[in-house]
């Protein structure tokens, strides 16, 4: 009867985390329409394109070394992980019932799986920041490079035993380890790219450059806002006994209180601003709100989850008029979304988690950007030197769409709407 029962619980476990997987995934698709919403009409296709090829990248190359270095088998120390390929077979009955304390309890496919969509999705913050001027194929390049080995590093840091979980730094599901290390890529590749042409003034005026289709920008961010759930819930790993089944919830609710609230506050410090309700503001209110919860989604109060989401709210709209001011082009807020409010969300933790120690955070958010910044700008820097990263002034002109992918995402409306 106990067998039965151990079986049955790594069963339901298994298939609540790859259905948690699965929502993950569906976050490619969040992001590619948040992100091809809010770009000109002749650089969707280019976009869609990144979005789409860039997550087969991730879990091509995930799988072949990522998932290994993230999680190795026999780790050199606690910061140089080692290197592994490919992935070996899964737990056998034996295991899942020997009623050891470290007794699997889900399938080791299903972790791989759900770690190759987060890594995907690490990735696609950067597609965003650098849109409408970075060439696809360099994009692509680093996008190797970063999933095989930049991401994984710093993920085995925390997620994998290194040294900042030795240290006692919390981040449940990713504030830092997945969206600030993404924003802090992200930041370096906007850094050697350049604004887009036109997007500043040369006495420091800002230029809007409005999307192609907002409609598509919001479906975006409500996919991506459904996907989170899989993406907090499914890092609490089980769901088969009654206190993880309300953990879970707890979870759930959480993460909802606080896109709420995030999304509320930005739309209101829009309005005060700006004397308008922006919508992209709006957008990106939910989304930091999302990011800000990823941290600690399970200890707070429903009311301390919608307070650190609408603080994320207001800190994204803050952080992007900074960017201006800073002459740093984000086409998408990415680097506020993922950067300013996932630097919020881990530092919120310490409202919640006992086991959080404001050191610990710091060393953990300093440490994980500092490696992502500085790793990635090195990385960008080769392949400039090689390949180029921008594209030219008239192909920029032009869109990218004709350049890069020889169509356009609207052509009834003609040439002169695609270049307006």
């Amino acid at each position: 009867m106990e067998t039965m029962v151990l079986e049955l619980g790594y069963a339901l476990d298994t298939f609540y985390f790859l259905m948690c997987t699965a929502l993950v995934m569906w976050m490619a698709a969040g992001f590619a329409m948040l992100e091809s919403g809010l770009v000109r009409a002749k650089n969707t296709v280019e976009i869609l394109n990144k979005n789409a090829l860039l997550y087969g990248i991730a879990c091509i190359v995930y799988l072949v070394v990522g998932y290994n270095i993230m999680y190795p088998g026999n780790p050199i120390n606690s910061v140089v992980p080692g290197i592994d390929f490919l992935l070996g077979g899964d737990n056998s009955v034996a295991d899942v019932t020997s009623g050891a304390d470290d007794a699997p309890y889900y399938s080791s496919m299903a972790d791989f799986i759900f770690q190759a969509v987060f890594a995907a999705a690490t990735m696609s913050i950067v597609s965003g920041a650098v849109a409408e001027r970075m060439k696809l194929w360099p994009f692509l390049v680093f996008a190797v490079v970063m999933v095989a080995v930049i991401y994984p590093v710093e993920g085995y840091w925390k997620w994998g035993g290194g040294f900042l979980d030795q240290l006692g730094f919390q981040d449940f599901a990713g504030s830092v380890v997945v969206h600030m290390a993404g924003a802090a890529a992200a930041l370096a590749a906007v850094i050697l790219v350049g604004p887009r042409k036109g997007r500043y003034g040369a006495n420091g005026e800002v230029r809007a450059i409005p999307g192609a289709n907002l409609p598509l920008a919001t479906l975006g961010m409500f996919i991506l806002w459904m996907g989170w759930f899989g993406f907090n819930g499914g890092s609490e790993l089980k769901i088969s006994n009654v206190e993880e089944a309300n953990a879970v919830a707890k979870i759930f609710v959480n993460t909802n209180a606080a896109a709420a609230a995030g999304m509320v506050v930005a739309a209101l410090i829009a309005r005060v601003l700006f004397g308008k309700t922006d919508l992209t503001m709006t957008i990106n209110g939910a989304l930091a709100g999302l990011v800000a919860i990823t941290a600690e989604p399970l200890q707070p109060s429903a009311g301390v989850a919608s307070l650190i989401g609408a603080v994320g709210g207001a800190v994204v709209v803050l952080s992007v008029l900074l960017m201006d001011k800073l002459k740093l082009d984000d086409p998408v807020g990415a680097v506020s979304v993922h950067g300013a409010a996932g630097i919020w969300g881990i530092f919120a933790v310490l409202i919640s988690n006992p086991d959080a120690t404001f050191t610990g955070q710091l060393i953990g958010t300093v440490a994980t950007f500092a490696w992502m910044f500085i790793t990635s700008f090195i990385v960008l820097l080769v392949i400039k030197a090689v390949m180029g990263l921008r594209v030219s002034d008239e192909e920029e002109a032009e869109g990218m769409d004709l350049h890069e992918c020889g169509m356009h995402a609207y052509p009834e409306f003609g040439p002169d709407h695609v270049n307006r």
